[in-house]
């Protein structure tokens, strides 16, 4: 089974003032932090070994990742692509999964990767997106699923549009030219496009979240309450005067007030006090409020 590379090193600049004190991968998505999520589905696809970079308040990781993953620093941040660059001792020099960190999603390991081997001999890469109409999206494809349009490159016929979600599969030809610094679309995808290289892009048609700004993880829990069945998740006693509604509290929260606390999220150290509603309470005491 092939190798897989989890990012975690960025600095989640639209996620401030959460990511000021804890990098984007673990904030908590419904039981767990979400890069937890994240190897826990890949585990179960079987995949290794499983490569994670850190950067940004790397202390923040430690004690709580699997004794399976394989934790590679980087003192200066290398971008998307250098950082898979960098890890290339520990992933060896083939084909290889790779997930951003703040990336929600339970595809078919499997049949992206059959997808893939399908479509090496021609393509370097294979990207998962999720379907668009013709023109919209960050991807157009091709009749053939392969892209012909990214960011400022058109090339082909464009049939249907795309939103790429921060999983592909990368195959060992690209991984030989990606630079030590750099970025994985801007300075790999594009210069390969550019070259006369194609990219394949597999389809996932189920529910992914993209927890990139304060409102879309409050979302993303929210949804993970609905798939789950849950009304809520609380991790400690409330008091009777609190009322909880499709709400996150971790354990180290603290609840005050009385009235109803409504889609909101409390992080393990945080106060949130009711009532309140689309809340996202911090460890330093800052509640950011969502509409």
């Amino acid at each position: 089974m092939l190798p897989a590379m989890v990012l975690c090193a960025g600095f989640g600049t639209r996620l401030r003032p959460l990511t000021d004190l804890i990098p984007k991968p673990m904030l908590t998505v419904g039981d767990r932090p979400a890069v937890l999520h994240t190897l826990a589905h890949i585990s179960d696809a079987g995949l290794t070994p499983v490569v994670l970079n850190t950067h940004h308040r790397a202390d923040v990781f430690e004690g709580t990742l699997p004794q399976w993953v394989r934790v590679v620093h980087e003192p200066s941040i290398l971008g998307t692509a250098g950082g898979v660059a960098n890890a290339s001792g520990l992933l060896g020099s083939g084909d290889i999964l790779v997930w951003n960190g703040d990336i929600l999603a339970e595809p078919d390991l499997r049949a992206l990767i059959d997808f893939h081997h399908g479509n090496s001999k021609d393509c370097v890469a294979t990207l998962l997106a999720a379907p668009r109409a013709a023109g919209q999206g960050t991807l157009g494809l091709d009749a053939s699923s392969r892209v012909v349009r990214m960011r400022g490159h058109r090339s082909g016929v464009e049939q249907i549009g795309a939103d790429f979600m921060g999983i592909q599969l990368i195959s060992a030809r690209l991984r030989a030219r990606l630079p030590a610094q750099g970025c994985l679309v801007g300075d790999a995808y594009l210069p390969a496009l550019q070259a006369g290289d194609q990219i394949a892009v597999c389809m996932h048609r189920g529910d992914w979240d993209d927890i990139g700004t304060p409102r879309a993880l409050l979302d993303a829990n929210l949804r993970w309450l609905r798939r789950h069945g849950r009304a809520n998740f609380c991790e400690l006693h409330v008091p009777a005067p609190i009322e909880l509604h499709e709400t996150v509290v971790c354990n180290g929260a603290m609840l005050r007030g009385a009235g109803s606390i409504r889609q909101c999220l409390a992080l393990a150290g945080s106060t949130l006090t009711a009532p309140a509603h689309r809340a996202i309470a911090l460890p330093d005491g800052r509640v950011i409020q969502e509409e």
